[in-house]
């Protein structure tokens, strides 16, 4: 694995039939065509992965599959947090046996913590893992925004880069900053809108949920980027915002990411659009207007000149 981290790495949604089933028919498509995409890595079993929803069965099993299909083509990271201490440590083991190449962690989600104990959670957790990791900071999801002094401490254990989700530029510039010397520690975003600024400013590259549906536009996004390409750059981001105000905005529901995404996957007949609980699939109306709206977006990316 070639460190720091760079480029585009897709969030992988976890294709399903209903709670207790993985569609694996639609997991075999999805990452074929994440991959045919020229992607940089993946990660399984994030936020857009519904990883605290499955049952640790389920789990598994889908970081087996995956892992599997994938091969060694690209580098693979597995969300392992959990409220469970002893739960992230055998999901870790998991990971391994499995050919994960790296497990990601973010602070235990329902009891708030605060940043002190964080870093002591770390110490205690990442001498127990068998795998490289990477740091994430959802502070929507987790109740706790991480201070850079916390990601420099996990950067100290170990910590080969931080996924920012926070949503906050001004942070996410600050870390930037912080480990701008650090030559194999990635800071990656999670934001998808702010991947030329991550990039321009001395950042990595994206864990981008749009990179699902559409993967070569985030990969030729990213690399308009990195060859300063700002026409290239203004055409591409036009596209990526009609994705945030169109197919992330269906319903009134915070869950409409997620569920949008599944949604659109299955109108890119992709995999099955179930969702588990306790999301809810969107009704015949909402995935009528998903269908459109990907018809619209794949129009707007024919238009476009893709390496």
């Amino acid at each position: 694995m070639d460190l720091p981290l760079r480029g585009i790495i897709p969030p992988v949604v976890t294709p399903l039939l209903n709670d207790n089933e993985l569609d694996e028919q639609g997991i075999e498509n999805l990452i074929s065509h994440i991959l045919e995409g020229g992607v940089h890595g993946i990660f399984l079993l994030g936020t857009t992965g519904e990883a605290t929803s499955l049952r640790y069965k389920l789990r598994e099993k889908f970081v087996r599959l995956a892992c599997s299909l994938i091969g060694n083509k690209v580098p693979v990271m597995v969300g392992i947090t959990d409220t469970s201490f002893d739960g992230s440590v055998e999901m870790a083991h998991v990971c391994q046996d499995a050919g994960a190449d790296m497990v990601v962690i973010a602070p235990p989600y329902y009891v708030p913590i605060s940043q002190v104990e964080m870093r002591c959670y770390l110490d205690d957790l990442v001498p127990r893992l068998s795998l490289p990791f990477l740091l994430y900071n959802m502070p929507s999801h987790t109740k706790l925004h991480m201070s850079v002094k916390t990601v420099e401490h996990a950067k100290e254990l170990g910590a080969l880069g931080v996924k920012d989700s926070s949503g906050d530029m001004q942070y996410l510039l600050s870390l930037i900053d912080a480990f701008r010397y650090a030559p194999d520690f990635s800071v990656i975003t999670g934001t998808e809108i702010f991947i030329p600024e991550t990039i321009l400013q001395g950042g990595h590259g994206a864990i981008a949920g749009g990179a699902n549906m559409f993967p070569r536009l985030f990969v030729d996004y990213y690399r308009s980027a990195v060859e300063k390409d700002y026409t290239k750059i203004d055409f591409l981001r036009r596209i990526v915002l009609k994705i945030y105000n169109t197919i992330y905005n269906v319903g009134t529901f915070t869950s409409r990411y997620t569920v949008g995404t599944k949604c659109a996957l299955a109108a890119l007949e992709i995999c099955n659009d179930y969702v588990a609980h306790p999301l809810r699939q969107f009704d015949y109306a909402e995935r009528n207007t998903i269908e459109n709206y990907v018809e619209e977006i794949k129009e707007m990316i024919g238009k476009a000149t893709f390496t």
